[in-house]
C-alpha cells in the first residue's frame, strides 16, 4: 500500500535542535511520507545558513522574515532585501513575521512596522506571506486587511490557535489556517471545532517543529514526520480518512505554495 504523500509546511530545520543529525531527520520525514518541508528563517542574518540547508536536501524549501519576537532586537528587513532574496528557486514564502504581544508586547509598534514590510514583500513577489500571530487578534486582522485593500496578497495564519473571529477575517480575505500539533491535544476542541468549521481548501499543516509535538510525542522534541500524527488528528476533524486528508492539504499547499509546486530537481547528468 502507497504511503499517502503530504508536506510540512512549517518547520525550523536550522535551529540547533537538529544539528546532530539533521539529514537523518530529514530521511525520517521523506519515509514517513513528508515529501515536502519548508523550514523557516526568523532571523535574516541567519539566511545563508537555512538556504543551505533547501540546498542540501531536494525535500526542502524555505522562507525567511524577522519573527515578530525579534523585530525589536534585529535591523528591519527592507522590501528590497526580501525581493531579492526570494529570487532564489527554492525560496518560497515571506516569513515567518507577525504580531506577538504575549511576551513581547513592548515592542508592538516596531512589530507593526515590520509587519508591514513583509506584506509590501508578498504583494510585490506574489509569494505567501507566512504569520506568527499571538495575543494581538485585534491588531492583526486590521493590519492584515488594511494591506489587502492596498494590493491583493495571499497567506497562511502558522500555527492558528487563535480566536474564531481572526480564524474568520483570515478567510474572509482567502487566506489559509495552519494545523499545528497543538489541534491534536486532548484540550484542544474549541481549536478542533474552529477548523470544522473553515472550508477544507483552506487548510495547511505543520510541526513548528522543534516545537509542540503532537501527541504521543508532546513534550519531547517535535520532527517533520511527526506531522503525520497531526494530520492523523485533523482528519477526524473533517471526518476524512488520512489519506484523504493528505490529498486536500497537498492541493492546497500547491495552490498557495505554488512555487514550492513547480519547482522541480536541476538534473546534473549530461
Amino acid at each position: 500500500m502507497t504511503t499517502p504523500l503530504i508536506t510540512d509546511s512549517h518547520c525550523h530545520l536550522d535551529f540547533p535542535n537538529f544539528d546532530a543529525a539533521r539529514p537523518e531527520f530529514i530521511r525520517r520525514a521523506v519515509d514517513a511520507g513528508v515529501h515536502r518541508m519548508v523550514t523557516i528563517c526568523t532571523k535574516l542574518r541567519s539566511e545563508p545558513q537555512v538556504r543551505a540547508i533547501a540546498e542540501a536536501h531536494d525535500a526542502v524549501f524555505y522562507a525567511a522574515g524577522t519573527h515578530p519576537m525579534s523585530a525589536a532586537e534585529e535591523p528591519l528587513a527592507r522590501v528590497d532585501e526580501l525581493v531579492a532574496l526570494a529570487q532564489h528557486p527554492k525560496f518560497v514564502g515571506i516569513g515567518e513575521t507577525g504580531l506577538d504581544y504575549h511576551y513581547t508586547a513592548d515592542s508592538a509598534e516596531i512589530q507593526k512596522t515590520s509587519l508591514d514590510i513583509h506584506i509590501q514583500a508578498a504583494q510585490e513577489t506574489g509569494l505567501p506571506l507566512i504569520i506568527h500571530s499571538r495575543d494581538a487578534d485585534d491588531d492583526m486582522a486590521r493590519i492584515l486587511a488594511d494591506g489587502y485593500k492596498r494590493a491583493p496578497y495571499t497567506c497562511v495564519m502558522h500555527c492558528f490557535s487563535s480566536s474564531r473571529a481572526l480564524a474568520q477575517a483570515a478567510l474572509d480575505l482567502g487566506f489559509y489556517l495552519s494545523m499545528s500539533g497543538i489541534t491534536a491535544f486532548p484540550k484542544s476542541q474549541e481549536l478542533r471545532d474552529i477548523f470544522a468549521e473553515a472550508p477544507l481548501d483552506r487548510i495547511l499543516v505543520e510541526t513548528d517543529s522543534p516545537y509542540l509535538a503532537p501527541p504521543p510525542y508532546r513534550g519531547k522534541q517535535n520532527e517533520p514526520s511527526y506531522v503525520v500524527h497531526t494530520a492523523q488528528k485533523a482528519a477526524e476533524v473533517f471526518d476524512l480518512s488520512y489519506a484523504e486528508f493528505a490529498a486536500a492539504t497537498e492541493a492546497n499547499f500547491d495552490r498557495l505554495f505554488a512555487k514550492a509546486a513547480q519547482w522541480a530537481p536541476q538534473r546534473t547528468d549530461a
